[in-house]
């Protein structure tokens, strides 16, 4: 029961209502975060025009404007007649997490930083206090996931998935969305702190604890510490690029 909860919140937020304002960009902003951090599967088909349409609180015709979008860019097929609709395509290949670095400043990755750990600090926070013992099941089972893993993409998706899950289990939307924004902006770019890492950091563990517990302000400090120390070793990297 737990974990379809927990996904459930998360799939949730990624089609809550976009903001009133640039419309299609936001929506495609949404699905691509949500299609960059696997929260929408790679051949998965996206609910009807009119059913995304109301969940995201647009119009089918802003809907419209923004599956084109992502069908230029080539993260969204459209077929046509029986069994057809909007199917999800993960692109094959992305910019270099290097070349990722290389496009931020060191005061632009700080910047950074400081949000997403208070942003994570607020999600594990509430998450301790809020966390029913169903909703602990899919962290465990993503620290599980982590450990048996030796392949370093799924290891790197892993890791924004924990995150994610926290922020579901905090039972705030907003927050679920800020992280799932954020996992997509730096999430991936903070892998580059753990490579060469195999399975759950101590800090991935010590969070998952915390929360069990239903310490709080650990679980928000945890959660702080484990971002700004990851951020600090990303702009160690990006002052040493030419």
């Amino acid at each position: 029961m737990g974990e379809p909860t927990t996904r459930w919140r998360s799939r949730l937020a990624a089609f809550a209502p976009v903001d009133s304002t640039a419309r299609v960009d936001a929506v495609v902003r949404r699905l691509t975060d949500a299609i960059a951090l696997g929260l929408l599967a790679d051949g998965e088909q996206l609910p009807s025009e009119a059913e995304l349409a109301a969940q995201l609180g647009v119009s089918t015709v802003t809907l419209r404007e923004a599956l084109m979008a992502l069908r230029q860019q080539g993260m969204v097929e459209t077929r046509r007649g029986r069994g057809g609709g909007s199917f999800v395509r993960v692109p094959e290949h992305a910019p270099s997490l290097t070349d990722r670095l290389r496009g931020l400043t060191a005061e632009e990755l700080r910047d950074l930083g400081d949000h997403y750990a208070a942003i994570a600090g607020a999600a594990a926070r509430l998450a301790a206090q809020r966390a029913l013992p169903e909703d602990l099941a899919p962290l465990r089972r993503t620290l599980e996931e982590m450990a048996a893993t030796g392949d370093e993409a799924h290891l790197r998706r892993l890791h924004g998935r924990f995150h994610i899950e926290v922020a579901a289990v905090s039972q705030s939307a907003r927050l679920t969305q800020e992280e799932i924004r954020l996992q997509a902006d730096i999430g991936p770019l903070l892998w580059l702190a753990h490579t060469g890492e195999h399975g759950p950091s101590a800090q991935h563990r010590a969070i998952a604890e915390a929360v069990h517990r239903g310490d709080g302000d650990r679980a928000r400090d945890l959660a702080e510490r484990h971002v700004l120390e990851a951020v600090e070793h990303l702009i160690e990297l990006r002052l040493r690029e030419p």
